[in-house]
């Protein structure tokens, strides 16, 4: 039986003209900056976000992990929210990379204020580490998908520019935000130094993020990559799937946006079951189940043994994630799984 992964959009599979792209694709050595393919996708990742540059990297950790070692030196602390991915998901690679701190300020549903970025920066002094920068991130992971307003991201931008911090954004959904709100991608970057975005998630690629910035920070980007162990050679082969990507992937997430709203409402319809539909802004959905005798993890048995994949985000609250590989009639069909494993809760 085809079993329904809604763990994440990470899990997403080239699809039969993506790989064909790929398998087209000119390619040349990237690190002498001689792949045609990489070079286009590069300028046309900086061109829709209004940036100068861009450098192609293999993961969306790299990116941010690039970001931060650009903008701070060791010691420096950086302003983030308290459930970000640079936190949750990232290895602890901001200490052990850039030896940086992080300042975890608990935010909405992942998204800070100026007032909380303010009051987070530490004043002048012997004492204190120095407040260098700040990461927002769009659409919001563990927050739902939430997003950031476009007022609010200027808002902050300001406080922070008040201060002499730099903003990078992670941004590896931003064209979930960008296709659930009509606000350009250059119009979200306009005012970050950095931003990263993932075309491995929902644009499904298999592999690969952009950083965007000015033409120097770029190749300072670029060479820090290398120190990173990011140089890549010959990997036009993947670039062509993030071209494509950016060419025929971006428009359709309006699709994973509605599958999850659907499925939202199915799972509000079963009793005991909490879940906000209203908060279900782009493609993720997070509910909580009944207290019952059932762990989580009998729960994830039960579902996947019934034909979904799913993940945990804690005591019986999960997370469903819809994308590229999933379509209305599977949600359908996940709907009726989640009535009968979730109802035997009560």
């Amino acid at each position: 039986m085809q079993k329904i992964d809604l763990r994440s959009d990470t899990v997403t599979k080239p699809t039969p003209a993506m790989r064909e792209a790929m398998a087209q694709a000119e390619v040349g050595d990237d690190v002498y900056g001689e792949d045609p393919t990489v070079n286009r996708l590069e300028a046309m990742a900086a061109d829709m976000l209004g940036k100068e540059a861009a450098v192609y990297v293999p993961s969306g950790v790299m990116g941010n992990q690039l970001a931060l070692r650009l903008h701070t030196r060791p010691g420096d602390e950086v302003i983030v929210d308290s459930t970000s991915h640079l936190i949750r998901y990232e290895g602890g690679s901001a200490s052990s990379l850039s030896g940086v701190q992080l300042c975890c300020v608990p935010g909405d549903r992942g998204r800070l204020s100026p007032e909380l970025v303010k009051a987070a920066i530490r004043p002048k002094g012997l004492h204190n580490p120095p407040s260098t920068l700040v990461c927002l991130e769009q659409t919001h992971n563990v927050g739902g998908g939430s997003i950031y307003s476009l007022e609010t991201i200027n808002r902050i931008a300001e406080v922070a520019r008040t201060h002499g911090l730099a903003l990078h954004l992670d941004g590896a959904r931003l064209f979930n935000a960008v296709v659930a709100t009509g606000v350009a991608a250059a119009d979200y970057s306009r005012p970050f130094d950095t931003v990263s975005f993932c075309l491995s998630k929902g644009l499904g690629a298999p592999i690969g993020s952009l950083v965007v910035s000015d033409t120097a920070r770029v190749q300072t980007l670029r060479r820090l990559r290398k120190v990173f162990g990011g140089g890549m050679r010959q990997v036009g082969i993947l670039a062509a799937a993030g071209v494509y990507a950016l060419e025929n992937h971006i428009a359709r997430l309006a699709e994973d946006h509605a599958n999850a709203h659907y499925l939202a409402t199915l799972l509000e319809d079963i009793p005991g079951v909490v879940v906000d539909v209203k908060a279900v802004e782009t493609n993720m959905v997070m509910f909580q189940v009944p207290r019952s005798l059932k762990t989580t993890e009998v729960l994830l048995a039960d579902c996947l043994e019934a034909g979904v994949l799913l993940n945990a985000m804690g005591d019986r609250a999960f997370r469903v994630v819809t994308h590229l590989d999933v379509n209305h009639e599977d949600m359908v069909a996940a709907g009726r799984i989640f009535r009968r494993v979730f109802s035997a809760t009560e």
